[in-house]
């Protein structure tokens, strides 16, 4: 019997891309084993192929979509970030030939990798550069952070789930990301020791914008994420003028898992 995923990062009228379901059910061993054994000099050349088709297939997804995202094109730095960063790294051993696939994975907890086009136009519309300073919440396995480490200074992570953040963070170093910091916690109270931030991904819905995170978006910087409203949830991208005002625009539907809380545990570190 195969086991509904539970998906994260999707557009909604793109589903039809991903719409296929996976029978695997994620082990906390699966989770560690994550990108485990570096692969032979001909199978890089093989990933770094299918990197660059799959960074194809985004900006296709990027061109149909351009009347949601306001742009025809992803900045050239984002589309380089994509085909060096080892996605396969990210994902479970047992998923590793689905790694470049434009779709979400299970990475066990019930969480998921999302989909490379979601982790595309969400890294695209903070129009970071590269002094940025930028918190990530809802680290997974990962991945959102190590693309964002290719185009700014300093990447603060945070992730409520500890099997999960204690993982990403021995990977993220083992890969040599060496400006990523991972905390496991409770992302709604943001990172304030290192704002503010010049931009800021959630990875999660929430029932509006949250407001420790906006205090401490910079001026002229960009907080973008899912919020539920009154016809589902909806990508949204906060903008915050020299004089603290907050402007938001909607991008368009999508289903990411619910943001979750652990005060109790807010204020462990990662391992």
């Amino acid at each position: 019997m195969q086991l509904p995923i539970v998906v994260s990062g999707i557009p909604l009228n793109i589903v039809k891309i991903i719409s296929s379901t996976i029978g695997y059910i994620l082990t906390g061993s699966m989770i560690a084993a994550c990108g485990a054994s570096e692969p032979a000099a001909d199978q890089q050349n093989e990933l770094a192929n299918r990197r660059n088709a799959m960074v194809r297939q985004i900006e296709r997804h990027v061109h149909e979509t351009a009347p949601y995202l306001g742009r025809e094109a992803l900045d050239p730095r984002v589309i380089a970030a994509l085909a060096a960063t080892p996605r396969h790294e990210f994902v479970p051993t047992a998923l590793a030939d689905l790694a470049y696939e434009d779709r979400p994975l299970p990475i066990g907890n019930g969480q998921t990798i999302s989909q490379p086009y979601i982790v595309a136009i969400m890294t695209d519309l903070l129009n970071l550069d590269d002094d940025c300073v930028v918190l990530d919440v809802g680290t997974g396995s990962g991945y959102q952070a190590a693309i964002l480490a290719a185009l700014c200074k300093e990447v603060w992570s945070i992730e409520i789930v500890p099997p999960l953040g204690r993982a990403a963070a021995k990977r993220l170093t083992r890969l040599g990301y060496a400006n990523v910091e991972v905390r496991i916690g409770d992302g709604f109270a943001g990172w304030p020791e290192h704002a503010p931030f010049d931009g800021i991904v959630v990875a999660a819905t929430g029932d509006a914008l949250l407001p420790p995170l906006l205090a401490q978006l910079k001026p002229g910087g960009r907080m973008i994420m899912p919020v539920r409203g009154n016809q589902g949830e909806i990508l949204v991208v906060a903008t915050k003028d020299e004089n603290g005002a907050v402007e938001t625009r909607d991008i368009m539907p999508v289903r990411f898992v619910p943001l979750t809380r652990d005060t109790a545990n807010d204020a462990r570190k990662s391992d």
